[in-house]
């Protein structure tokens, strides 16, 4: 299978600060993936540079079906703490802009765009909020709202960075429950510190620390983390399931950290 984005020798720095050293990666049209690291690690530099929102050395090629006028179908769920919440506009406005990127800035949105907001807002239980200002919404409420921006324009590739922050644990279920199906006819990438929960959720496993490796797992546990030198805590009751994934043998920094350990 053809990968729909193809990341090669993938580098990203900020001044002296390397966040991302000489990555690659495939992203397929089935793919569900979970991101995972330290903070500081580089998933949100990582997901950035997939949609061209930093300067990067490298490659990131987007599939030509990924394109729609020479524009890629990918939806972004921001953190809220990256989202001006100042900004004079209400749920049903932040919702429609989502449509911008395929429509263009100057273009009337139609009826159907209209419909298809209120169907979003009332799926994820927003709908008597429409008109509300984003400053006035809780932060489960801006989630809510960005991940109908994210989704409105069906993207072919759903990328999520922490998207179940400041939700409560009906909507961390139904939102979940809503990736999974939304699953079915695209790509998601989720960046998540939730780790307990993300591995029943996705299909495989990205780690970042700097380097960038993939686990065709969905299974997280102590032993997983330490492998990439990536000091995430687990904490659950009783027992936790676990398998124990390979040692990333080909990563010159995280042999460094870990001779230095």
């Amino acid at each position: 299978m053809k990968p729909i984005v193809n990341i090669r020798n993938l580098t990203v720095r900020y001044d002296s600060l390397t966040a991302i050293d000489n990555a690659d990666l495939d992203i397929y049209a089935d793919d569900f993936i979970g991101i995972i690291g330290p903070n500081g690690g580089g998933k949100s530099s990582l997901v950035k540079a997939v949609l061209g929102m930093i300067p990067h050395e490298g490659q990131v090629i987007i599939d030509e079906s990924l394109l729609k006028g020479g524009k890629p179908l990918i939806g972004y769920m921001p953190q809220i703490t990256s989202f001006d919440k100042a900004f004079p506009i209400s749920v049903r406005e932040v919702v429609l802009s989502g449509l911008q990127n395929s429509k263009g800035f100057c273009r009337r949105y139609t009826r159907n765009d209209k419909l298809q907001v209120e169907a979003l807002l009332d799926r994820t239980g927003m709908a008597h909020l429409a008109d509300r200002p984003i400053g006035e919404l809780s932060g489960g409420q801006m989630q809510r709202a960005l991940l109908c921006r994210a989704i409105i324009s069906e993207p072919k590739l759903l990328i999520l960075d922490e998207p179940a922050n400041f939700v409560d644990n009906k909507f961390e279920n139904e939102l979940y429950g809503l990736l999974q199906q939304l699953n079915d006819r695209m790509a998601i990438v989720m960046v998540s510190h939730d780790i307990g929960t993300i591995s029943s959720v996705v299909k495989s496993i990205v780690c970042v620390n700097k380097c960038v490796h993939r686990h065709n797992s969905n299974i997280i546990t102590p032993e997983q983390l330490h492998n990439y030198n990536c000091p995430i805590q687990i904490i659950s009751h009783g027992e936790v399931p676990h398998t124990i994934l390979g040692q990333h043998l080909h990563c010159t920094h995280c042999d460094k950290e870990n001779q230095k350990a």
